[in-house]
């Protein structure tokens, strides 16, 4: 299965607590940190969301 990369390149300062959540189930915590998920519906919905705060590649 192909993995994505997802790093985390603006902060969560006044962003709705949803957003703030999907960046903690995505295991984003700190700004300029990496996690590498496997390509699934569920984790693009997640990304489409916060999608303004991360950026993607294929790993």
């Amino acid at each position: 299965m192909a993995k994505l990369q997802v790093k985390k390149v603006k902060s969560a300062i006044n962003r709705t607590q949803r957003q703030k959540r999907t960046l903690v189930s995505l295991g984003l915590h700190k700004i300029n940190q990496v996690v590498e998920h496997d390509d699934t519906l569920v984790i693009r919905g997640m990304i489409a969301k916060v999608q303004h705060l991360v950026s993607v590649e294929e790993a």
